[in-house]
């Protein structure tokens, strides 16, 4: 082993001891880091505003400060990225990390000093955590791929501003600059595909041992090189072990990412967001995060289906239950109080706390009143193709597709983008509509009474969502495409231009 790899051992002992002490108390670190954000935020504007100073409980803080999303606290975001200090935290914010919101435009959400640990430890620790687990720590030893956004960053009012990915860049421990991909001169190209042909260039030489980066941009830069060289990626990369990612469900892309690679790797999924790193798997094999209730996060849990009510409850970890639906709210050292992420989660663990993301609290189909959310289209595909392994899926995606004449009823369009095709759509379609029905009730209750008539399958061709994305502007970096939709804007985009 090389100096990194033997090195990271003791300190991966080190974390995974630190995080078993709050593991034990997580109800008491959750409260202490409570007092802690109100006591700096107070004497902001918005700690004036909202009375800070007397909060001192959850319930106090549920009293206070209003549930918002990004839209309810612009008017505060917007005094902050104009470069006015003490609005939502004491000072100005380190950075702001710029993303693109689906009703909002372009989001600018401050990054602290306080809170840029956060992004970086929460990284770094899950890493750590692997090899706390496994043992292995010889990929440290390696090049380190993380396909991520540009690193550029633009100033407004003095702020730094970029993409979080990009910010995250500026942090590389110096330790690990030697082994980091792509290069500066890489990684700031912005044309994607051009970016990716100067990293194939860069990377075919190298011993590439980790790759990090959103599954089907993986994918893509994975084709890229079979293409070029016609071999596998194991052959290529012989030392190549272990994949990190975050933001989609990996399990739609596993079977042809891995079929790329000619082998199974191990793979840690990771819970970021621009507001903040919440959670990351802590344990190879078992899909929970770990919540990480000790970096700088309070978090409150609204059960998903009463989240749009006037008043909807608002639970502590202390309170939630196993195998619900929630919206996460977020209250944490970046200046975020009371912030509806948009997420949702499911508890699958309660001694330590771990979640699966579910979706997205506007990423739901119920154009008849079914509520089907991600999780549940992602896992009744991964059950057909588990009744018909030969199928392989690059990018999918679900509509309605409603209809006022009786002689063309409604139904859920499933569009997809496959590698290898099923040799029966007609029988795959039925497999996915029948593992639907068994995921949600109201979905199978639509079909017993004909209301909606069996989905129907439209197999996309080759490139479809990529092209699309690219005339969106979205093809690459941190960008995903919706699981579901309740209009057909996107349904219409991808069978217009295929």
């Amino acid at each position: 082993m090389g100096l990194k790899s033997t090195l990271s051992r003791p300190l991966a002992v080190y974390v995974a001891h630190r995080d078993r002490q709050w593991q034990r108390a997580p109800v008491a670190a959750q409260l202490r880091l409570l007092g802690q954000l109100a006591a700096a935020g107070a004497p902001t504007a918005f700690g004036q505003a909202h009375g800070l100073g007397a909060l001192r409980t959850p319930a106090d803080l549920a009293r206070l400060v209003p549930v918002r999303d990004y839209e309810g606290l612009k008017p505060y975001f917007d005094r902050t990225q104009a470069g006015e200090a003490d609005v939502l935290w004491p000072g100005r914010p380190l950075y702001l990390a710029k993303t693109s919101g689906t009703t909002s435009g372009t989001k600018y959400i401050p990054i602290t000093r306080a809170s840029i640990g956060n992004h970086i430890n929460g990284a770094r620790d899950a890493l750590l955590h692997y090899v706390h687990a496994t043992g292995r720590s010889q990929f440290l030893d390696g090049k380190l791929m993380f396909l991520s956004g540009s690193p550029v960053l633009e100033q407004h009012h003095g702020i730094a501003t970029g993409r979080l990915s990009g910010i995250a860049n500026h942090h590389v421990p110096a330790y690990l600059r030697r082994n980091q991909l792509p290069s500066y001169e890489a990684n700031i190209i912005e044309d994607w595909e051009a970016k990716l042909d100067r990293i194939v260039e860069e990377t075919l030489p190298e011993d590439l041992t980790l790759i990090s980066g959103i599954p089907p941009w993986v994918q893509m830069y994975f084709d890229k090189l079979i293409q070029l060289t016609g071999r596998p990626i194991k052959d290529v990369f012989p030392n190549l072990n272990l994949f990190v990612y975050g933001g989609v469900n990996f399990a739609p892309y596993r079977a042809k990412l891995f079929e790329s690679i000619g082998r199974p790797i191990d793979s840690i999924e990771l819970f970021p967001a621009s507001e903040g790193f919440l959670a990351f798997q802590d344990q190879p094999g078992n899909p929970g995060l770990l919540l990480l209730l000790n970096s700088g996060i309070f978090f409150e849990f609204v059960p998903a289906e009463r989240f749009f009510e006037e008043n909807p409850p608002r639970l502590t970890i202390a309170d939630v239950e196993l195998d619900r639906q929630y919206a996460v709210v977020l209250t944490s050292n970046a200046g975020l109080w009371g912030y509806s992420l948009g997420d949702t989660v499911r508890f699958v663990s309660l001694a330590p706390h771990r979640v699966v993301v579910t979706g997205r609290l506007k990423h739901f189909l119920s154009a008849f009143g079914e509520h089907v959310i991600g999780e549940e289209v992602e896992g009744a595909l991964r059950e057909a193709m588990r009744q018909f392994p030969a199928v392989e899926v690059v990018e999918f995606t679900v509509a309605p597709r409603v209809s006022a004449d009786p002689a063309q009823p409604s139904r859920h369009e499933w569009l997809v983008e496959f590698a290898r095709a099923p040799a029966d759509a007609a029988v795959f379609a039925g497999a996915l509509d029948g593992a639907l029905r068994q995921r949600n009730t109201y979905y199978d209750d639509l079909r017993r009474g004909n209301i909606l008539v069996p989905l129907q399958l439209t197999p996309l061709p080759p490139g479809a969502f990529q092209r699309h994305m690219k005339r969106l502007g979205k093809l690459g970096g941190q960008n995903k495409v919706p699981r579901l939709s309740n209009d057909r804007a996107l349904a219409e985009g991808l069978l217009e231009n295929s």
